[in-house]
């Protein structure tokens, strides 16, 4: 995988974080072995250890508020019908 590409789905990740959360402070770095970091702002101390790209990318996405999953109306009605079966 080109470096560009996992830069950009690593600062895609922090982006979301961002969203999230309103802080727009947090900053990721990348050592020369090519691992990612992230720290509340520039020059502060790292909030994580150096990462593979997938690790990161999951860590980030689990810090702060998490989104709401979307649910269909088809969805809602299928999760209805499960649970009236369910009961006797």
């Amino acid at each position: 995988m080109a470096a560009g590409i996992r830069s950009t789905r690593a600062s895609a990740a922090v982006d979301r974080l961002k969203r999230r959360t309103g802080v727009t402070t947090y900053s990721m770095a990348r050592t020369g072995a090519g691992h990612f970091f992230l720290s509340e702002k520039a020059g502060a101390p790292p909030l994580c250890p150096p990462m593979e790209l997938d690790d990161f990318v999951k860590f980030v996405d689990g810090l702060g508020p998490q989104p709401e999953k979307r649910i269909t109306k088809n969805d809602a009605a299928f999760e209805k019908q499960l649970v009236r079966k369910k009961q006797p």
